[in-house]
């Protein structure tokens, strides 16, 4: 089976990669059109600039840490690893095509999944009957 070529609207990676920002603003939804109009963040985007240009020379960069959780995917980010904060710590993602148009903070969650443990003696009406294991 063929694997199927990425396409973002109808457009392919190489394409988008190659349209000016204003041009891929069109073809993004509304909100999205609208957090890229007001400004990306610059200094970001030269962090960006600098990593792509390090995996183009074949050296691995180092992940890029930010707290905006409100920028927008845009495609000169694909392929870049970047770390964004979750409220406690920094969670690192590699920029995929899929995630171009959607923010940063949809990629990482904020709280982490609640696992209980297992109910200890005297927690349950019956457990209080077992005698406590060695």
């Amino acid at each position: 089976m063929v694997k199927k070529e990425f396409t973002y609207r109808g457009k392919t990676l190489p394409e988008l990669e190659a349209m000016e920002l204003n041009e891929f603003a069109a073809l993004a939804t509304s909100s999205a059109r609208r957090g890229i109009t007001r400004g990306l963040d610059k200094k970001l985007l030269k962090k960006v600039q600098k990593a792509k240009d390090e995996l183009k020379q074949g050296k691995n960069p180092k992940v890029i840490r930010t707290h905006q959780r409100g920028i927008i995917i845009i495609p000169a980010m694909v392929g870049v690893r970047i770390a964004v904060h979750r409220g406690n710590s920094f969670e690192t993602i590699e920029v995929k095509p899929e995630m171009l148009g959607h923010r940063l903070g949809e990629m990482v969650m904020t709280r982490k999944k609640l696992m209980h443990g297992k109910a200890g003696i005297g927690a349950t009406r019956s457990s209080t009957a077992i005698t406590a294991r060695k």
